[in-house]
């Protein structure tokens, strides 16, 4: 079964998503490879509690990981690299080829940057924190400018500007 429920952040509303009340989608509007509203479930903010507060906590600045139960629905490959994804430190970046050497495929950096593209579960699973092999900030579902904004915060530890 799954519901949902929508929070607001210093980067938008956030659609939160549980199948089975585990945690299995948080997506940004206008964000790309959003799923149809329809496929959310229900609405209802029942169960969502402790990813609301550890969001709440991470935007004030106090968090730096997420401690929740995930349910990512992908291929194998697409598991594999959002498991990378949650090795990437608070502040820190990985380019697409670090993740695809990281993986054992070194030549598989622009199926990393799909599968990347292909997150869920967006913020949590910090796929913000990839970047192009020069340090560019090259694609991000969520757009850009959230992805530059993101990035920012984590480094500054600072309330972005938007909040």
């Amino acid at each position: 079964m799954r519901t949902h429920t929508v929070i607001d952040s210093p980067y938008g509303p956030l659609t939160l998503v549980a199948t089975d009340g585990v945690l299995s989608g948080l997506y940004m509007t206008d964000q790309r490879h959003r799923p149809a509203e329809e496929t959310f479930g229900l609405p209802d903010d029942s169960g969502f509690e402790p990813v609301v507060e550890q969001l709440t906590a991470y935007f004030a600045g106090d968090r730096t990981d997420f401690d929740l139960p995930l349910h990512l629905d992908g291929t194998e490959f697409q598991r594999a690299v959002w498991a990378e994804l949650l090795k990437i430190p608070y502040g820190e970046t990985r380019s697409y080829g670090e993740l695809a050497e990281a993986l054992g495929n070194p030549a598989a950096s622009r199926a990393v940057g799909l599968a990347n593209g292909k997150n869920p579960i967006g913020i949590i699973v910090p796929c913000h924190r990839v970047v192009g092999a020069n340090g560019s900030l090259t694609g991000y579902g969520g757009g850009i400018e959230r992805k530059r904004q993101l990035l920012d915060f984590e480094r500054q530890g600072a309330v972005n500007a938007l909040f």
